[in-house]
């Protein structure tokens, strides 16, 4: 008993040794060593980096600018350019945090609206494919209306309403992906539910034809043909010339049902179509509120 009695704290001191190891691998990068420095030139050297495309080191110089000079207007303005930053890095989440702490901090203050903004565009930037969840998508489009409600005069509000259109249409996609795999796996009436709202709901997005011409299709298949021909008159009097019209037409007229409109030769299917697409250098850039003085930058940290 005695003779092994040095092995514990070993052990234990060995799985300490470890556990610090592993602590020391999950640090993030050293922040810059405290130097009191003039609020003007770590703003500066915060702006340099962020023309230079060096997200990280900006933030660390503007988190600066917060730490040494906490209540200037310096301050306030360095808030918002690390929620861009971290931003233009792909970190949205710290990008989120930056835009709700100014929110929270200067909720009165003019350029409260670049932040609601940021946070949207955040959202926005972490929209997937149809084929996954849309939880992204639906707090996207919530943001989104948020700037466009608050602020609907200002740049902001005119690029959130482009998103909008977008997000519209992502989120019909997502109604038309589960729709079609209920229909081809026979479940006819929650088809019907999906492409119902799409119809209802999403109306303005490049889904439209394709929703009421499935429609035709789920109530041909249940034998609602009055449903199926009024759904094909609607897609006929908006679409005349989409080839999922052309479709509608041929699937009716072969049940003995002819819709008052005749198809527009040559339909094409998708020329209605928005494209999804992210480009960041879209993105509204922070107000100049406080503009960075011509002063020297600090030099590269090694």
């Amino acid at each position: 008993m005695l003779r092994n009695s040095w092995a514990r704290p070993v052990l234990v001191a060995g799985v300490c040794a470890i556990a610090l190891a592993g602590c020391a691998g999950k640090q993030k990068k050293p922040r810059l060593l405290y130097e009191e420095r003039p609020v003007e030139l770590l703003y500066a050297t915060g702006a340099d980096r962020l023309d230079r495309g060096l997200w990280l080191q900006a933030v660390d110089y503007f988190q600066e600018v917060e730490r040494q000079h906490p209540y200037s207007e310096w301050s306030r303005r360095a808030i918002l350019m690390q929620a861009y930053a971290h931003y233009q890095a792909n970190d949205y989440a710290e990008a989120i945090a930056d835009a709700e702490r100014f929110i929270q901090l200067y909720p009165g203050n003019p350029a409260a609206s670049y932040a609601y903004y940021v946070k949207a565009v955040c959202y926005f930037e972490q929209i997937v494919d149809v084929g996954r969840d849309q939880a992204a998508t639906g707090q996207a489009l919530a943001a989104l209306r948020d700037v466009v409600q608050r602020y609907p005069n200002t740049e902001y509000a005119a690029d959130a309403r482009l998103k909008i259109d977008m997000v519209n249409d992502q989120l019909a996609g997502k109604e038309m992906t589960i729709g079609r795999y209920y229909l081809r796996n026979g479940d006819t009436l929650a088809a019907v539910g999906r492409f119902r709202t799409v119809v209802d709901q999403y109306q303005t997005t490049s889904h439209t034809p394709e929703a009421l011409y499935r429609l035709v299709e789920a109530y041909l298949t249940l034998g609602l043909l009055d449903e199926a021909k009024r759904n094909g008159s609607v897609l006929g009097y908006n679409y005349p010339g989409d080839a999922w019209y052309n479709d509608a037409y041929r699937l009716l007229t072969s049940r003995g049902l002819r819709p008052a409109t005749e198809p527009t030769a040559r339909g094409k299917r998708g020329i209605f179509r928005i494209p999804f697409r992210r480009d960041k250098s879209e993105t509204v850039k922070p107000p100049a509120a406080v503009p960075a003085p011509a002063v020297a930058a600090a030099p590269e940290p090694k």
